[in-house]
């Protein structure tokens, strides 16, 4: 299965597939190990104290976000 990444309604990046073939990697480069994961949740609030991934405080914090994909032309 592909690695497929939806944006969940005022909350994380669901990233599902085989995460083993997912490269993520923090700003140092050092790998985040993913392979005994089915998914993995990805803070895009910004106050998340995982980071990169989520752990809830977008509900607290009442994060809104837009979901819809953007068009282009």
């Amino acid at each position: 299965m592909a690695i497929k990444i939806t944006a969940l309604k005022n909350g994380p990046y669901m990233v599902e597939g085989n995460l083993a073939e997912l490269a993520l990697t923090d700003a140092a480069g050092a790998p985040y190990d993913l392979t005994s994961k089915p998914k993995a949740f990805l803070c895009r609030c910004g106050a998340s104290t995982t980071k990169p991934f989520c752990d809830g405080q977008h509900s607290k914090i009442g994060f809104q976000a837009a979901e819809a994909a953007v068009r282009g032309g």
